[in-house]
Formats: structure tokens, C-alpha cells, sequence
């Protein structure tokens, strides 16, 4: 098939071009977002290779429509930025990728827990400054701390292996409870209320709905132990950034890792090095030496790209074949 992949990015096309010898499809790469005005480049093309920041809203999706596009193929698990009841009704199908790598995701989210409580950042600077003191880097032991994890699906049973294996107390809330955590980990499946009442450490692993919208705002952070850790891997919106900077600054919050963000598309995946920053509210979660941020990398290993590339590729060509899609976004 005739791909159009839009935001391309320098680290994915090898992968591209490597896997796509073995399914030989017509591939041209564009840098720009898919948005209204750039959805024209998509003419001639069957199928549209969409990144988590591409804008696919209704009238996007008439665009492509009217453009020939048949196949809309996400290289990501996350669709919430696709309006799936317009693509359902416009005719167009939507496919993902539901799994890649959990370890690589879970593995940021103990990266940035690791960095911020022995303050990584902060020493290795003050190295490269000559100053070799340690005040101000006293960190705590994980072993014996308690951890809360919101989402046990892939990722999140991934993350209460590592932090178990820390010798840590995993607390989780689900839905839909994975009795194998409680019987292999001790893993304790808790209300939302007690796993912020008892947590040390708050970790994110949950898709986003507009019900989970803000998740953690100003009243779930007061119930929380003062000088929580909250690390959010899953997605910007399930955190209220002004919310979170009130308790930054009132200590309730002690330290804060962030690979997501709520208005990320106007910012990660961009080089801004050299222009002022419009965003206020991130402007301001990066002016807190206990807060690490992350622009949307947790996913980039390189096992995690070819999972990603292979079954887009391979959800391409089982769409041509005409036969079920597994894959398939439904409403």
C-alpha cells in the first residue's frame, strides 16, 4: 500500500526502511503534524501513519476522506486523539498498536523515580561545576516504602515486578484486578482513597477517558501523604498541572516525575532551544528542582520502535489482505 506517515521523526525511519523490507510498501515520510492544512499531502496515498501528537478530529478526517485515505494506522496504543465515532461514520478504519514494550515504558517510570529521589540531575551537574559537595542530596531507601499503582494492565503489572523486587509494598487500583500480582507479588488491590492515603510513591499507568480527566487534582492531592512522589508515564490529562504546581508549592507534593504533559502537542517533539516558551504552566513545573520532565520518551528503546514499526506494517498489510484487523479501534 501507498503510506503517508506524518511527524516523522529522524530516530524512526531506520526502523522503517529496515522492517519494510520484508512488506514492501510505498512509504514517503513527511515531517510536518497532520492537521487540516497539511492533510492535502495525504492525496494518493491508501493509508495515513499517524503519531500520538497528529491533530485527527472530524474535520481532519473529512479531509482524508475526500483525499482517497481508507486506513488510518496509529504508532501508538493511545487513540484519544482521534475522534473514532467520525472515522466509524466517515467509513475510514482505524488501526494501533496495543503492546510494544511495557518493560521500556515501566523501566522510564523507575528511571525517573531513581533520578528524583537520589537527585541524579542535580549531582551530576554540580559535578560538572567542580563542586563535589553532598548537601542537599540525601535521598530514602525504596526497600520497605509503599507504592501505588493506578492501572495493573501491561505496563503497570511490568512496574509491580520491578518496585516488588525493590522490596517495596505495592498498593494498585483497577477496575479489573490481575489475581496474578496478588498471588505471585502480594500486590494488594486497594481503593483509590487508601492507595493515596498510604502511598509513598503514586505511579500512573492507566489509558486516559474523559472520565479519568484530571484523576489527580487539588482534592485527590490533599488526601495523599505529604512529600508524595507522583510519577505519571500514562497521559498528561490524567493530571491537573495547575493542581500540581499549588502542591509542589505547599510541599504536599515532594517530588513530581513527568513524562506526559497536558498541552505536550504544542511542545514535545520540538526544538525550542531557541525561542521563548509560550507555555506558562509548563514554564513553571520546570522552574522545581523536584520536578524531572521528559518530553514523551518512555516508550523510546530500541525494542519498543521495532515492536512499533512491525505490527503497524504488518496491520497495513493485513488491512490489504482484507482479512479481520485485530488491531482494529472500535467505538
Amino acid at each position: 500500500m501507498k503510506i503517508a506517515v506524518f511527524d516523522t521523526h529522524k530516530f524512526e525511519r531506520p526502523v522503517f526502511e529496515e522492517l519494510n523490507q520484508g512488506f514492501g510498501h510505498e512509504i514517503t515520510y513527511f515531517e510536518p503534524r497532520l492537521t487540516v492544512e497539511t492533510a492535502k499531502l495525504a492525496n494518493g496515498f491508501s493509508c495515513v501513519c499517524l503519531f500520538t501528537n497528529d491533530c485527527v478530529n472530524a474535520s481532519v478526517l473529512e479531509k482524508l476522506k475526500q483525499e482517497g485515505v481508507q486506513l488510518i494506522a496509529l504508532r501508538s496504543a493511545g487513540f484519544n486523539h482521534v475522534d473514532i465515532p467520525a472515522a466509524v461514520k466517515l467509513g475510514l478504519k482505524v488501526v494501533r498498536v496495543p503492546a510494544y514494550s511495557p518493560h521500556a515504558v515501566a523501566e522510564h517510570a523507575v528511571a525517573m523515580i531513581m533520578s528524583l529521589n537520589r537527585k541524579i540531575c542535580r549531582a551530576s551537574a554540580r559535578v560538572h561545576d567542580l563542586n563535589f559537595s553532598l548537601d542537599g542530596l540525601v535521598g530514602f531507601d525504596l526497600f520497605g516504602k509503599t507504592v501505588g499503582i493506578i492501572g495493573t494492565g501491561r505496563i503497570g503489572s511490568v512496574m509491580a515486578k520491578i518496585m516488588a523486587g525493590f522490596g517495596c509494598r505495592v498498593l494498585a487500583f483497577d477496575q479489573a484486578p490481575n489475581p496474578g500480582l496478588v498471588e505471585d507479588l502480594g500486590v494488594k488491590y486497594v481503593s483509590l482513597d487508601e492507595l493515596y492515603r498510604l502511598s509513598d510513591i503514586i505511579t500512573l499507568h492507566i489509558p486516559f477517558t474523559p472520565a479519568m480527566k484530571h484523576l489527580l487534582n487539588a482534592a485527590a492531592f490533599e488526601k495523599m501523604k505529604k512529600g508524595v512522589m507522583i510519577i505519571n508515564t500514562g497521559r498528561g490529562a490524567l493530571i491537573d498541572a495547575k493542581d500540581l504546581i499549588d502542591a509542589l508549592k505547599r510541599s504536599q507534593v515532594g517530588f513530581a516525575g513527568l513524562d506526559v504533559y497536558e498541552e505536550e502537542e504544542n511542545v514535545f517533539f520540538q526544538d525550542f532551544s531557541e525561542k521563548v516558551l509560550q507555555d506558562d504552566v509548563l514554564a513553571r513545573l520546570m522552574t522545581f528542582p523536584n520536578v524531572l520532565i521528559t518530553a514523551h520518551q518512555a516508550f523510546l528503546t530500541r525494542e519498543a520502535l521495532h515492536n512499533i514499526v512491525q505490527t503497524t506494517l504488518q496491520n497495513v498489510r493485513t488491512f490489504e489482505s482484507g482479512r479481520p484487523l485485530l488491531n482494529e479501534v472500535k467505538i
